[in-house]
C-alpha cells in the first residue's frame, strides 16, 4: 500500500470514526449541534470518490490537507510523533498520527483525534497532555477523541501556543504507550486550513 493510499485509508477513518466516536462520547457540545458521521466501514469510505486527501501547505510538522469525501469538504492538519515509547520497550505497533479536523457540512471545527497504532484497551481512558492541562480522551477502537466537548477548544488554543503535546495510552495487550508530538507550525496550517474550509 503506498503512502498516500494509507492516508486515504487513514483520513477515512478518522472522518468516519471520529464522528461515531464523538456522538457516543457526548451528547451536547459546546460548538452548537453537530451532527455525527453516519457509521459506514472506514473501506468503504476510503474507496468513494474524492477521499484522496490533497497537500495545501507544510508547516514545521504538520501537513495541512484537504479531501472531498462524498462531496463534502473537509480539512484537517496532520503531524507524526517527534517520539514513541512503549512500556514493555520496543512492542510492534503502525505509526501514530494527530489529526485537527475541520468538517463545515457538520459544523464541526478543529476536532482533534489521535489515531494511535494499535488498538486501545476497550473503555480505557487516555490522555492528552498540553500547556500544562491534562485531559480525558475517549477510546475507540484506534482513535482516541477528546471526552469532553467543552474542553476542546480550550485545548486547541493550548496546542497553537505550546511546543509539544503528549499522549497517553493503553493497547488490548496491555502496553502502555506516551507519543509526544510537536506542535512547530501547527497554528500556521490551522490559519491556513481556516481560509481553504469556508463553503
Amino acid at each position: 500500500m503506498s503512502v498516500r493510499q494509507k492516508l486515504t485509508a487513514l483520513v477515512a477513518s478518522v472522518l468516519v470514526c471520529g464522528g461515531v466516536g464523538l456522538a457516543q462520547a457526548q451528547s451536547t457540545s459546546s460548538k452548537g449541534t453537530a451532527k455525527p458521521a453516519t457509521p459506514a466501514k472506514p473501506e468503504a469510505a476510503a474507496a468513494a470518490g474524492g477521499a484522496e486527501p490533497t497537500l495545501i501547505g507544510q508547516f514545521g510538522t504538520w501537513g495541512a490537507y484537504t479531501a472531498t469525501p462524498n462531496g463534502k469538504k473537509v480539512c484537517f492538519a496532520l503531524a507524526k510523533p517527534s517520539s514513541s515509547k512503549t512500556n514493555p520497550p520496543n512492542r510492534p505497533r503502525d505509526p501514530a498520527y494527530a489529526f485537527v479536523s475541520t468538517r463545515p457540512a457538520e459544523k464541526v471545527t478543529n476536532e482533534v483525534s489521535i489515531m494511535i497504532g494499535y488498538t486501545l484497551k476497550p473503555g480505557s481512558e487516555s490522555t492528552l497532555e498540553v500547556g500544562g492541562a491534562s485531559y480525558a480522551m475517549y477510546t475507540q477502537g484506534d482513535g482516541l477523541w477528546i471526552k469532553n466537548a467543552a474542553e476542546e477548544e480550550r485545548m486547541v488554543d493550548a496546542m497553537r501556543k505550546s511546543a509539544d503535546v503528549t499522549v497517553k495510552g493503553v493497547s488490548a495487550k496491555g502496553t502502555e504507550t506516551t507519543d509526544t508530538f510537536s506542535l512547530k507550525g501547527l497554528a500556521q496550517a490551522l490559519d491556513r486550513l481556516a481560509q481553504d474550509c469556508r463553503r
